[in-house]
């Protein structure tokens, strides 16, 4: 799920970063975004734990490889390829379930100085969505100050951002308890002479799970922890379905790897 923009220290579908300012911004407006086609690349998209009980329906949820491992989403099984969005950036189906890190986009929070906890609302000024448009939603009113537009904005970061330290929290609690590995998906096809097999991310290990110390299952249990570890688990069964959706979108090249993270 590599990126120039991560190259750069930017998470993913983020170009850059500029801080809303009501000196530099004042006139600013902000369109709906009316199309996904930033997305119409990426198969892996980060998840918060809140989302797991949604996300569960309509995506395969791994985690990321090395020591801190992120759940994704994967709305594709190799690089490149998405199957819920069209070359044009249209959702299919449009009843799909969609990750609030795609939600919040161009916004986030994020700290302007290393040495400082305090964090400012940003956009990406490459997404086409702000600017000193005609039509859309001002980001100021006359007085200013934020319109209740940019105060939900805020608000929706704000959140996103708690969950996700709750993620963060989650994630390096499975890391500690030695239930992940990289994982393998294998899928025979009729038309292919041998398996599709996927690698590049982690996943629980079932029978370590099952291998648990009562002890160690009821912390689990009580702090939540088991709860998203089945959803994780029981989510994996749509990798079959995604990857019967790359078929049918020709987007399957012969005998490949995905990368999950």
């Amino acid at each position: 799920m590599a990126s120039a923009a991560e190259a750069q220290g930017l998470p993913v579908l983020y170009n850059d970063l500029v801080p809303l300012s009501k000196n530099d911004h004042a006139a600013w407006k902000m369109r709906p975004m009316e199309s996904l086609s930033l997305l119409s690349k990426t198969h892996a998209v980060p998840l918060t734990v809140d989302e797991f009980g949604l996300a569960l329906r309509h995506y395969p949820i791994v985690f990321s490889s090395g020591s801190e491992p992120i759940p994704l989403a994967l709305m594709g099984l190799n690089e490149g390829a998405n199957v819920f969005v069209s070359e044009d950036g249209q959702l299919t189906p449009n009843t799909i379930y969609v990750p609030a890190y795609v939600r919040r986009y161009p916004f986030m929070l994020a700290r302007l100085r290393p040495d400082s906890d305090e964090m400012s609302l940003c956009f990406d000024p490459s997404s086409g969505l702000l600017g000193e448009f005609e039509d859309g939603a001002a980001l100021f009113g006359e007085d200013g100050e934020p319109t209740q537009q940019t105060k939900d904005t805020l608000a929706f970061c704000e959140q996103f951002e708690m969950a996700g330290q709750r993620t963060n929290q989650f994630a390096r609690e499975l890391a500690e308890s030695g239930l992940l590995e990289e994982g393998e998906v294998s899928i025979t096809h009729e038309k292919a002479p041998q398996p599709y097999i996927y690698r590049g991310f982690q996943m629980v290990n079932e029978e370590k799970l099952r291998d648990l110390r009562g002890d160690q299952l009821r912390k689990m249990n009580q702090n939540g922890m088991l709860t998203l570890i089945h959803a994780h688990l029981f989510s994996l069964s749509l990798v079959t379905d995604i990857f019967n959706r790359q078929m049918e979108q020709g987007k399957v090249p012969p005998q490949f790897s995905i990368t999950g993270g």
